[in-house]
């Protein structure tokens, strides 16, 4: 009955026709909140409105709306791989962190200052750290994305026992996958909530501040949840696999995302690092893993083998 319920949940959430109504759908929300983003800042222009934003000011700001909703399709997308494979969850955390600092380079973009003391202004500063670090980032999430494609192994030894195991750990993934959606959610709408209220109660001193905590308030939450989601699939799987290299690969991949969650309770450039070693510690634990698998694992195997004849 359980199991039943679980495909009916993956067929109506996280099959890919679902996927696909759920693209779609975004998508056009991201569409028209862009162009109602460009009718405010085009009323502020004429005077009509008087903005308490920043994110008003500029039409290059506008696409920090889009970018929102491109935010909440990415952590859908997380939650459609988990089931399916590790590493492209964990591929698609640092797609949503990298989305988040180009989200916050288009916020930051049009209140920039051209002027002669680039590196003394703070705010400029900030944007050279951010746009800096999205290009490294993408390139290491292409390097990481390689490592993943070279080898997907699941880490369980061969054998109808085997697939046994491997199929209970799929329900578990499964079931998991599909309790995070109505998590993500409420803590989506609460987030919003507490947002918006933040942003009434503070009108008068402008709802900047309140909407550069926005962050904070959703994605700090976020990953707190997937680090505990990620500890209890990394305890899960030892009833499933003991093989070394994936037990350190898992934990790897949990040191990674609880370093993703500590940037967002530092600012500056001290952010920008953390995430980039946390990509960069994911990407290295990857890279051994594989390398593992392939020249040291085989040795195991077959010693084991010739002991056992």
């Amino acid at each position: 009955m359980g199991r039943r319920l679980v495909e009916k949940g993956l067929d109506w959430l996280l099959s890919s026709t679902a996927r696909y109504r759920i693209e779609r759908f975004i998508l056009a929300i991201a569409i028209f909140s862009y162009l109602v983003h460009l009718l405010l800042i085009l009323l502020v222009s004429q005077g009509i409105l008087h903005p308490a934003s920043g994110l008003l000011l500029s039409p290059i700001s506008a696409i920090y709306t889009p970018f929102s909703f491109i935010l909440v399709y990415e952590i859908y997308l997380l939650i459609f791989y988990l089931p399916k494979s590790t590493s492209f969850y964990i591929g698609k955390q640092y797609e949503i962190i990298t989305l988040i600092i180009i989200r916050r380079i288009f916020k930051d973009i049009g209140s920039l200052e051209l002027l002669p003391n680039w590196f003394h202004n703070e705010n400029d500063l900030q944007f050279t750290y951010d746009a800096v670090t999205s290009l490294v980032l993408f390139f290491l999430i292409c390097l990481f994305y390689m490592q993943v494609l070279r080898r997907e192994n699941p880490g369980f030894e061969a054998g109808e026992q085997a697939e046994v195991k491997a199929s209970t750990f799929l329900f578990l993934k499964n079931t998991i996958a599909l309790l995070l959606v109505p998590v993500m959610l409420v803590l989506a709408c609460y987030s919003l909530y507490s947002w918006a209220a933040t942003a009434v109660l503070n009108y008068d001193s402008g709802i900047m501040a309140a909407a550069g905590d926005l962050n904070e308030v959703f994605f700090n939450e976020f990953f707190t949840i997937l680090i505990i989601v990620d500890v209890l699939l990394l305890l899960a799987s030892l009833f499933y696999s003991d093989q070394f290299q994936s037990i350190i690969r898992n934990s790897g991949f949990v040191i990674s995302t609880i370093l993703i969650k500590l940037s967002f309770s530092v600012d500056g450039v001290t952010n920008n690092l953390l995430i980039t070693g946390s990509v960069v510690f994911g990407l290295l634990v990857l890279l051994i893993y594989n390398l593992f698998s392939r020249k040291v694992a085989p040795l195991f195997s077959g010693q084991m083998q010739h002991k056992d004849k």
